[in-house]
């Protein structure tokens, strides 16, 4: 990180940051469905949905 990013987080407070952190998690979502209807174009929306919760209730670090 950036000397930037660093005094811009610094100055976050901890509900700027939970926000933040929940935009970042939903972005994800988002883009992980857009995926999955590009590479599964057949698979129906709740097959979609099912498959994204999946992925991030077992989802490892």
């Amino acid at each position: 990180m950036n000397p930037e990013q660093i005094k811009a987080f610094k100055s976050m407070t901890s509900a700027m940051k939970l926000r933040l952190a929940e935009s970042l998690y939903y972005s994800a979502r988002t883009l992980k469905e857009a995926g999955l209807r590009a590479q599964h174009p057949d698979w129906s929306e709740a097959q979609i949905k099912q498959k994204v919760r999946e992925i991030f209730l077992y989802a490892r670090t």
